[in-house]
């Protein structure tokens, strides 16, 4: 059963030596990230499964002790899931899981096993809804972190460019996950994330099917976009 959930969002930015110069533009958004990953320890879950978007090839399970990195962003900064394993796995860490893991390392989560799990961006509303009925029944006491931006559309200088509809678009899922509110995330539309390149949509359909039958209540920590894309943070117990 899901007994509390932390959202966060994925950019590499928020790793300072991969951010540079524009380090301390992110602090916010790394306190806020380090405040929520603290209602996960304090929920004691029995298994935390870090949950997010993945390209083809890095997408489905990936076991504890799972490295990533962070040197194709030219800097030598390497993570890995979890604490360490015997057998250390092949095949590497997607982007948002390696960043789901640095933010463990930095607040040195010391918890429940973690796994992680890399699902599609194209991944339709009803699958994710199951796959996250079946991650919610893996063990008694079940936490996730979430990891996903919303649209990168919010501005000229956006990656995404400026789209009228991105601003409305953030501002529901915002509000969704602030009030965590089942019916809203799960409308939220794949088309138009995928036109606004809103990365976190896949993953936060995850979390209303682990949550369908936990009753948590919500909190948005963090809500801005300072690049012209909308990073998130909130949490759910």
């Amino acid at each position: 059963m899901l007994v509390a959930a932390a959202v966060c969002p994925c950019p590499p930015l928020l790793v300072p030596e991969v951010a540079a110069g524009a380090a301390p533009e992110m602090e916010a958004a790394r306190t806020a990230c380090a405040d929520a990953l603290g209602v996960l320890a304090a929920a004691r879950p029995d298994l935390l499964v870090v949950v997010g978007t993945a390209e083809e090839g890095g997408q489905g399970s990936f076991p504890q002790g799972t490295p990533g990195t962070f040197r194709g962003f030219g800097v030598d900064v390497d993570v890995r899931l979890g604490a360490a394993a015997d057998a250390v796995p092949e095949r590497p860490l997607p982007v948002s899981l390696a960043v789901g893991g640095w933010l463990l390392e930095r607040t040195r989560w010391a918890g429940a096993p973690v796994e992680g799990l890399g699902v599609a961006q194209t991944l339709a509303p009803q699958r994710c809804a199951e796959i996250g009925r079946e991650l919610a029944g893996r063990a008694g006491r079940v936490a996730l972190l979430v990891m996903g931006d919303g649209s990168a559309c919010r501005t000229l200088k956006a990656p995404g460019y400026l789209d009228e509809r991105a601003a409305p678009f953030d501002a529901e899922a915002a509000r969704a996950l602030g009030a965590a509110d089942l019916a809203a995330l799960r409308a939220l539309d794949p088309g138009l994330a995928r036109e606004l390149q809103a990365a976190g949509r896949a993953p936060w359909q995850v979390l209303a099917g682990a949550a369908e039958s936990a009753d948590l209540t919500g909190s948005l920590l963090y809500e801005d976009a300072p690049y012209g894309v909308c990073y998130l943070v909130a949490t759910w117990s």
